[in-house]
């Protein structure tokens, strides 16, 4: 019986024990936890479709006409329908004369083309067979070269031979002591005498130091070096000939100097300024060809150096450039000849039709008129800030409160008031939308709530708005690196009605982008 009571008092006190260590242990779990806890929730960046919604209420009424227009002015081109004739949602109806945009699409399209085709060698990279030809190119230079060098060598020396002659050979005769350091003119009164004696005595310290160099010239296998010394001593030459004709040409036949001498100091002039002249000519040349060669060399050089090294990332990433903004034009060119098109946006017949081949015609002028196959439409007023979502064509998904949410009929937008209507101060504009298909549920005066399909992105990136910072007047994320967060510049598209953003660039896949931060 003692033990009996005994044990009954142990019992409940094994139970508190069990309980207070049950406790603690819960404790220090929770405890521990929370200290090793990420501070931040995460979502995994991953591509999935996201749907641009605009929801408005609106309510149904009575169909009527739709009238359509062209977007821009232009001339008509052909049209398709008369009053009367069954049309179907999408059937181009009038066209707009698109020759010369299909011509500048076509050309857009042969850019595409050519700049994929570019990108594709950049990546597959240089074949053996084309450096070959960079490497004969740059061998057929050297050759060039070596022919230009030749060449310019030559017509060195033989602008020095010419002067040589020119001043040694032809003028001297007119001198006493033309060769020493005080040449003497042997006429009185010779025009600009000072002038000329001066002009000879230098050309013979020229001469000198030119035939020195035109000696080194062979050895040195250089003539580049020479050029502009040359030149200026061709010039030089020439204009010392220049002063000699104007001086010869003054003389006058006497006693002292006869007809025929005379004569033929005028010829050897004449003779010496033109051998002058074409060794300038001459030099010029082949001081342009060699400086051609030379460039045509380094070009080449270049071109191998390239082809051998391959294509960088830069340049791949450039000619990827150039192809999405060849195929972008293609876009543009595009969505002008589609502005040129009147499309029925619904099922109905042709009530109006003022379109005329070969008629000049503005913007925003009503031509053509559509009367629905349906009973009922919907007309609602769209926000100032949706509006520019919205679009003729764009489907809708449409519940009345008359059913239950689960009853949908499918509706598209056939219009859109260009005037705003101001309810309660907020601008709105008034669309219409009617049935896609009929149906007797659907009464007149019924309330509609509309969901408008605005835009779609299939396996895009899509993360919850409130991830997207305004910052620096840009838009950031923060993606979570390990421990560290680091923040992203991110491009947005559109959003939808789950508070979903596209993301255009800046998250890549598997990316943890933090959506919210704990307070600790």
């Amino acid at each position: 019986m003692k033990t009996h009571i005994t044990n009954m008092i142990k019992k409940p006190a094994l139970i508190v024990i069990l309980i207070i260590i049950a406790a603690s242990s819960y404790w220090a779990y929770a405890y521990f936890k929370g200290k090793n806890a990420s501070p931040y929730d995460y979502i995994i960046a991953e591509r999935r479709d996201i749907v641009q919604e605009v929801s408005v209420t609106g309510r149904v009424k009575p169909a009527k006409e739709v009238s359509l227009a062209f977007e821009k002015m232009g001339r008509i081109g052909w049209v398709n329908v008369k009053v009367g004739d069954n049309v179907f949602a999408g059937q181009a109806l009038a066209q707009l004369d698109a020759s010369e945009l299909i011509a500048q699409r076509n050309e857009a399209e042969t850019n595409v083309a050519y700049q994929k085709a570019k990108l594709e060698e950049l990546k597959k990279g240089v074949r053996p067979e084309e450096i070959k030809v960079a490497e004969t190119k740059v061998d057929n230079a050297k050759v060039s070269l070596q022919d230009a060098r030749i060449n310019l060598a030559d017509k060195l020396q033989d602008a020095y031979t010419k002067s040589d002659d020119a001043i040694r050979g032809k003028t001297d005769q007119l001198f006493s002591n033309p060769r020493t350091a005080n040449p003497q003119i042997n006429f009185m009164g010779f025009y600009k005498e000072n002038e000329v004696e001066w002009a000879r005595f230098n050309l013979e310290q020229s001469l000198a130091k030119w035939q020195a160099s035109a000696n080194a010239i062979n050895v040195s296998g250089n003539p580049e070096f020479y050029t502009e010394d040359f030149k200026k001593n061709l010039e030089a030459v020439r204009n010392y000939l220049d002063l000699l004709a104007f001086g010869v040409n003054a003389l006058m036949v006497d006693s002292t100097l006869s007809k025929t001498t005379l004569d033929a100091y005028k010829s050897d002039i004449s003779t010496a300024r033109t051998n002058i002249n074409t060794a300038i000519v001459n030099l010029s040349s082949a001081d342009e060809k060699f400086k051609t060669a030379q460039s045509s060399l380094m070009l080449a050089g270049n071109e191998l150096l390239l082809k051998k090294a391959g294509a960088t990332l830069e340049q791949i990433a450039a000619q990827e450039a150039q192809v999405g903004q060849a195929e972008a034009k293609i876009q543009v060119i595009q969505a002008q000849i589609e502005k040129g098109v009147i499309a029925s946006p619904i099922n109905g017949v042709i009530t109006k039709q003022d379109a005329k081949v070969g008629e000049i015609v503005s913007a925003n002028s009503a031509l053509v008129s559509v009367v629905s196959d349906a009973k009922y439409e919907i007309e609602a007023n769209v926000p100032e800030a949706d509006i520019a979502k919205v679009k003729i064509g764009d489907k809708a998904k449409v519940t009345l409160d008359a059913y239950s949410d689960d009853v949908l009929f499918e509706a598209i937008v056939v219009a859109i008031d260009p005037a705003e209507t101001i309810i309660e101060g907020v601008a709105t504009y008034k669309i219409t939308m009617q049935f896609i298909k009929e149906d007797d549920r659907v009464k007149p005066g019924m309330t509609a709530n509309v969901d408008i399909v605005t835009a779609e992105r299939q396996a895009v990136f899509a993360i919850p708005q409130r991830a997207v910072i305004d910052k620096n007047n840009g838009k950031t994320a923060r993606v979570l690196d390990g421990e560290n967060v680091k923040e992203v510049s991110v491009k947005i598209g559109i959003r939808d009605t789950e508070g979903n953003i596209e993301i255009l660039e800046g998250i890549n896949q598997g990316d943890k982008v933090i959506v919210f931060v704990k307070e600790e």
